[in-house]
């Protein structure tokens, strides 16, 4: 197999979930220097993310995780209201609704501590994931990434190459008492996503607008369906250029990725582990854009859970995944151990999704993203602000910049 074809078959979430859980047993078998696991511990996982799902949806009506949930943060539905200002017509409501999700999902990395976002129209103030939402919606509503300014609605090849940092942090809030880290990489991961949608216009249209991707999905769906695997692929295989701080191997570029020895493989893509967080997390946050153009999304489990400092803290937070020793500086994303705690995250979250099921007496209806939303991300969130309040940092220090956690 050539390199570029080996290469190729990391951008998956099959190769995601093989590569993690590669790592996952050589951890294990006790072989890692940063971390043992204790599986005992796997039964109260379960008991803790099945008490806050049943806190969370006590009637377990429980939506996928994505986007749409923080852009209804504080119960205001922003949507419906942005919507009041689309005509009827379901496709362009669809596509401008992919528009925003892939804005807002490439906005959506680590904010830090500090940062807070205040309201234009509710007064609310809200931080991290939430602020972002709905900081890059007002954004959007704005014409913020628009070329046009009769169709303010849109983000287009133009209108995203024209975001510079001084645009963004006047419109997140920043001040030197309100920092947000990374916008100079957010900046650019918008940019090259301008340049991307005008490279693939098979993809992206005439407009070069990721909202084209909904007629895409629909000239090629089998009758209605949509495998979701397909979604991602789509996605990695057109968006894989666009990431700042993605691996690039023998010039082929990987995105989300990092380097592990005990991802041992006999081609190129040896001691290499996929992860596409931002990628995975774009993929369940067109789910809800796709229905809306009548499309359905099958095979959710078929991708994997999210390797980020929520669903990765929960872990080691409950005593799951052990450090061997209290890490001290922050470490990168592509540090050794950060890239070892990712992997572990996707496969034990896997080893939970069966145990909360029956916990809930639910079946197979109850997916991954139903499991990180119920679920792990709250859970994740809570268990934090016990243990490290007020703002419940990551239990690992992370030097992050903005387009990785």
């Amino acid at each position: 197999m050539t390199g570029i074809a080996a290469y190729a078959r990391l951008l998956s979430a099959d190769a995601v979930r093989e590569r993690c859980r590669i790592v996952r047993r050589h951890v294990a078998e006790g072989r890692s220097p940063h971390f043992t696991l204790n599986e005992g511990r796997l039964a109260e996982a379960a008991d803790y993310v099945a008490a806050e799902t049943r806190a969370n949806y006590p009637d377990l009506k429980i939506p996928p995780h994505s986007r749409w949930r923080h852009f209804a943060a504080g119960g205001a539905d922003r949507w419906a209201a942005l919507t009041q200002r689309l005509g009827g017509n379901a496709t362009e409501r669809a596509r401008i609704a992919i528009d925003l999700a892939t804005v807002s999902v490439l906005l959506d990395a680590g904010a830090g501590e500090r940062w807070r976002y205040r309201e234009t129209s509710a007064g609310q103030v809200h931080a991290r994931s939430e602020g972002l939402a709905v900081a890059s919606l007002e954004l959007f509503a704005a014409g913020g990434f628009s070329s046009d300014p009769k169709r303010p609605l849109m983000a287009d090849t133009a209108g995203l190459q024209a975001v510079d940092a001084e645009k963004l942090a006047r419109a997140f809030q920043l001040t030197p008492d309100n920092p947000l880290i990374g916008v100079e990489r957010r900046v650019e991961l918008l940019r090259r996503l301008g340049q991307t949608l005008a490279a693939r216009p098979d993809l992206f249209g005439q407009e070069r607008r990721p909202g084209w991707l909904i007629d895409h999905f629909s000239a090629s769906a089998s009758g209605s369906r949509v495998p979701a695997p397909l979604v991602l692929e789509t996605l990695l295989q057109s968006l894989a250029p666009i990431w700042p701080s993605g691996l690039v191997a023998d010039g082929t570029s990987l995105g989300d990725a990092g380097r592990h020895p005990a991802a041992r493989a006999d081609d190129a893509t040896n001691g290499i582990v996929p992860f596409h967080k931002l990628s995975q997390w774009l993929t369940y946050s067109l789910i809800e854009p796709l229905e809306m153009a009548g499309l359905t999304v099958a095979g959710l489990d078929r991708l994997t859970a999210l390797p980020e400092y929520r669903n990765g803290g929960l872990l080691i937070d409950l005593g799951v995944i052990v450090p061997r020793q209290p890490f001290g500086a922050p470490l990168a994303p592509t540090s050794e151990p950060v890239v070892e705690w990712r992997a572990l995250t996707v496969a034990l979250m896997d080893d939970l999704l069966d145990p909360v099921r029956q916990r809930l007496g639910l079946g197979a209806q109850f997916a991954l993203p139903h499991l990180l939303q119920g679920g792990t991300w709250n859970a994740g969130r809570k268990i934090a602000r016990e243990l490290r309040p007020p703002g419940g940092p990551p239990p690992m220090p992370l030097a992050d910049d903005g387009t990785v956690f």
